[in-house]
């Protein structure tokens, strides 16, 4: 039987998802690859590093696999016979910094094969102002990965890390995600305009928008890996940018305060896929100003 003939075949495209895994838990891969999956999407999952869990929790062992082998089946999958299956890439967490070179080739091949594959990437780099990854780590996705992205969605931190500048209110952050390069840029935990509540701002098309809901204390990891796995969904699906933002941030919320309402340390995707399929939580939408009054310059 022929490779064409033995494919499986699939309404939507696959998508690959390059990040890490965690044994328990639901952060990096096991959040994006378990959402995609549930709404449809097949999977190509590549880890990047293997951990006993968040290191949030505690110690953890981190297994790396070294350079030269992590680059061989980057480059595997990139003269792969099916990668005409492949319609997105994302990427996440990366266990080193040479692993960011394999993965851009993988995304150019990704694209060469599919010219209208979506690679999106979410840098992550650091929290609340704490960066865990070098800089030349951070250096490598900045210079590599994010010219090749359709879609970036740090949070405020990062696109600090990414930029340089620090940032007080949403004027900056729409300023910065305009000029970062990607066709759209979705900056979680933006500044909120609610009292006591926390957004997603959406750059794109000489526009931004913000989609905010309430803050839950004490959240568990992994809302960022969720976030951009179902907002490139939702975009493959083909909800509009304005579209695709609510629902995802819909999504997350409403996984989120079932999972802290259950008392859980782990996002409880399994419990709550009716959840990603149909949100039912509201979130507040508004636009907001853009530089030049949303005209190029």
């Amino acid at each position: 039987m022929s490779i064409a003939a033995s494919s499986a075949h699939h309404d939507r495209p696959a998508v690959i998802c390059v990040s890490s895994h965690v044994a328990r838990g639901t952060v990096g891969n096991r959040a994006a690859v378990f959402a995609l999956e549930s709404l449809g999407f097949p999977v190509w999952s590549v880890p990047t590093v293997t951990l006993p869990w968040h290191p949030g929790h505690g110690p953890a062992t981190r297994i790396v696999p070294p350079a030269g082998d992590f680059a061989a089946l980057m480059d595997d999958l990139a003269g792969s016979p099916w990668l005409g299956e492949v319609g997105a890439v994302l990427t996440g967490y990366f266990g080193d910094g040479d692993q960011v070179e394999p993965t851009a080739r993988l995304v150019e091949a990704v694209k060469r094969a599919n010219p209208g594959a979506t690679y999106i990437c979410d840098p992550v780099l650091g929290d609340r102002g704490r960066m865990y990854q070098s800089q030349a780590t951070v250096d490598a996705i900045r210079d590599r990965l994010i010219p090749l992205a359709d879609i970036a969605t740090p949070n405020r931190f990062e696109l600090e890390f990414l930029t340089g500048l620090e940032f007080t209110d949403n004027s900056h952050l729409i300023e910065a995600a305009a000029t970062l390069g990607p066709e759209a840029v979705v900056v979680t935990s933006a500044f909120p305009m609610l009292r006591g509540g926390i957004g997603n701002l959406l750059v794109r098309d000489f526009q931004a928008i913000l989609a905010e809901h309430r803050v839950v204390e004490n959240a568990p990891h992994g809302l960022g890996d969720l976030t951009a796995a179902v907002f490139l969904a939702r975009t493959l699906s083909g909800a509009k940018g304005e579209k695709a933002l609510q629902s995802a941030t819909a999504t997350v919320f409403e996984i989120l305060a079932r999972t802290t309402k259950r008392g859980a340390d782990e996002l409880t995707l399994e419990t709550d896929t009716d959840s990603l399929k149909h949100p039912m939580a509201m979130v507040q939408m508004r636009r907001l100003a853009y530089p030049g009054g949303g005209r190029r310059a």
